[in-house]
């Protein structure tokens, strides 16, 4: 059956945020961390809820971890931010074809806006959820349900696509399909353990899936 509505996730799924997020995470730790952490310490924060991490790595401070985070994210923005390969092409050619596209992030909104902007992908977008836009995140089906909503979405005919588990159970918890990336960073062998429908390889992997090519 072919599809109507893609939802994706942000960070990690169509703009590389990894680096931006990385470094962002070592200048917190830097300032208000208890000890050294790893790079691979840092990658295990990318994907849940940035007050989740924070949570983690010392309750007691989650308040200033998050405001120094997103201080250093926002300024660096422009540094690290871009779109993975093929993924303008790809967007452009489901929005022509009359698919209906959504954004669901566990970022803020202004901020994944931001991001969509600077990278030249907002215009294809009809709808974008962030974490201030719901009251339970990912793997909550909240967000995915809310965007379908708006979006007047049958599930049917819609995916979730995410490079983390969070976006893969937050669209089995939606009953729609489901999507890993195979760029993601923790892997695409730790993705197949959640048993998402599909493996892209690159985002035009899609336009067959979607029976647009």
């Amino acid at each position: 059956m072919k599809l109507e509505t893609l939802l994706f996730d942000l960070d990690g799924t169509l703009i590389n945020t990894n680096e931006l997020i990385i470094a962002s995470f070592t200048h917190t730790l830097e300032q208000h961390g208890d000890r050294p952490y790893t790079r691979e310490e840092i990658i295990q924060f990318i994907g849940p809820p940035l007050i989740e991490s924070m949570e983690k790595i010392n309750p007691d401070k989650k308040d200033v971890l998050m405001q120094t985070y997103r201080e250093h994210n926002l300024a660096n923005h422009k540094e690290y931010v871009e779109a993975y390969p093929t993924v303008l092409e790809t967007m452009k050619r489901l929005k022509e074809a009359g698919c209906k596209l959504g954004v669901v992030t566990t970022k803020l909104h202004d901020t994944a806006q931001l991001g969509l902007e600077m990278t030249g992908l907002a215009p294809y977008f009809d709808v974008l959820i962030g974490l201030d836009d719901i009251e339970h995140a990912k793997p909550h089906p909240e967000p995915v349900l809310k965007a379908m909503d708006q979006l007047q979405a049958n599930p049917m005919t819609t995916i979730m696509v995410g490079d983390n588990y969070h976006d893969i159970e937050a669209g089995h918890n939606a009953g729609v399909q489901t999507a890993g990336v195979g760029w993601a960073i923790k892997g695409k062998e730790t993705l197949k353990q959640y048993d998402p429908d599909y493996i892209l390889d690159e985002m035009y992997d899609l336009l067959a899936i979607a029976g647009v090519e």
